[in-house]
């Protein structure tokens, strides 16, 4: 044994990171594992950036040090007055052409290195670069206690004891290391004419930043050739071969819990970041290659590859054909594809749809009732809680889950309770409870949950 801590989070993305300020706050020696160079997870490392309006607690006080830094970018209608209800737009394609709105962003690495000055100024211990290897338990019958992490960096491999652990992955790294039950990513979605009977897991992907764009010349263009799409400009492209067939494929039809979210990529996807000109883009796996990213080493290696040439060839494409692009270059490529729909970990309760939609009420719940909207359902809004018992994986006692890797059906996590607010919030409520837990010298599974945090 190379460390030992009160608590040792592994993962610091969003519900990592908070799961560890939170914890070292309330007095806990805490060591944080993260395989990356910053924390922050797929909104830094991976470029995501997404900013929200403060929903309490870590994540308010985060977003007030990013504006704080300067880092925070906001479009509307005044920076973007063709970008409402344009059909190049990832989030406000569905609005009304002109109507008012308002996108913020965060700046990837400065949020991270904000990020990461917090947990310093906290003292909490990190480890950067550093990767889970192996998970030592204490077997005793039907459960289990994970003694120690082994990891591995540039220095070798270490092991780190600790009295209890987060599992801050967002792909439940941590639980199927030690041997949790869960169910592997994927639902019978969307149901088309080739359906095969296998449940594929919703995509991943890659993102990427280009600079220097001039969307002012690509909405004239697309008001000017009548080519809302750029459907002329992708065809002489693709006559001209510089097109591979997966990077603009048809959408898929049929039915499924997201409709045709992430499933195709027919056409430009771009989202406002950083500043005027600056544009996040998305680069999807394609969802026919049924990708299980989180625990095949083939898979990862493919979207990988295939992704980052699809970026290059993308790129090209746009400098060449679409008016607008003609300065622009590439500026960021995440460090890695993003996983939407890896393992769902089975915990002491499994909270579904039907929860939900059925506003189910929970005596151990963590939050007030929430208000989120579903997807599936036309956009439809939901109250409902969520039961402490949701962050106890079944069969072992030392474990907490947080965010992506909560005990949650996967239509459930994927289309509500994955997002940056969200994933805080459990963070949050996670290192608490192992605070609470330690401070009372019992496991989180005896830890009685009455009064909301949130």
């Amino acid at each position: 044994m190379t460390a030992e801590a009160d608590l040792v989070v592994v993962g610091a993305g969003p519900g990592g990171f908070a799961a560890a300020l939170k914890a070292r706050r309330m007095g806990l020696n805490v060591t944080l594992i993260e395989k990356y160079d910053m924390p922050g997870g797929v909104h830094t490392t991976g470029l995501q950036g997404s900013a929200n309006a403060g929903v309490g607690g870590i994540h308010t006080e985060l977003m007030a040090e990013f504006a704080a830094a300067g880092c925070i970018y906001t479009a509307s209608e005044k920076t973007h007055p063709d970008w409402a209800g344009n059909p190049l737009s990832h989030y406000e394609k569905n609005l009304e052409p002109g109507s008012k709105f308002s996108r913020s962003s965060f700046d990837p690495e400065i949020a991270g290195r904000v990020m990461a000055t917090m947990l310093d100024e906290a003292g909490v211990e990190v480890k950067y670069r550093t990767s889970l290897v192996e998970v030592v338990l204490d077997e005793d019958g039907n459960s289990s206690t994970i003694d120690a992490v082994i990891v591995a960096n540039e220095a070798g491999r270490a092991a780190i004891k600790g009295k209890i652990f987060i599992d801050g992955t967002g792909s439940a790294e941590l639980a199927a290391g030690a041997g949790a039950p869960f169910v592997r990513g994927g639902g019978p979605q969307p149901e088309t004419a080739d359906w095969d009977g296998e449940n594929r897991p919703i995509p991943g992907g890659l993102l990427w930043i280009m600079s220097g764009i001039d969307f002012g010349r690509v909405a004239a263009y697309q008001k000017s050739a009548k080519d809302p799409m750029l459907s002329k400009l992708i065809e002489q492209a693709r006559a001209a071969g510089d097109i591979p067939p997966d990077l603009y494929r048809p959408r898929m039809s049929g039915s499924g819990v997201y409709g045709d979210y992430y499933i195709g990529h027919p056409t430009l996807d771009l989202s406002p970041i950083r500043a005027n000109g600056s544009y996040i883009l998305w680069q999807n796996v394609p969802y026919e290659w049924k990708l299980h990213m989180d625990d095949n080493p083939e898979h990862e290696t493919r979207a990988d590859e295939m992704l980052r040439s699809f970026v290059e060839v993308e790129a090209q494409f746009l400098k060449k054909y679409v008016p607008g692009f003609e300065a622009s270059t590439i500026t960021d490529i995440g460090q890695y594809v993003g996983i939407r729909d890896g393992r769902h970990p089975v915990g002491e309760y499994v909270f579904s749809l039907e929860d939900a939609i059925s506003g189910k009420s929970f005596p151990d719940a963590v939050t007030s009732p929430l208000t989120k909207t579903f997807y599936w359902e036309e956009f439809k809004s939901h109250t409902f809680e969520i039961p402490f018992r949701c962050f106890l994986p079944k069969t072992i006692d030392n474990m907490i889950l947080t965010g992506a890797s909560l005990s949650f059906t996967y239509e459930t996590i994927f289309m509500v309770m994955r997002n940056f607010p969200w994933c805080t919030q459990t963070g949050e409520i996670a290192g608490y409870a192992a605070a609470l837990s330690i401070e009372q010298n019992i496991s989180p599974k005896k830890l009685v949950w009455q009064t909301p945090y949130f």
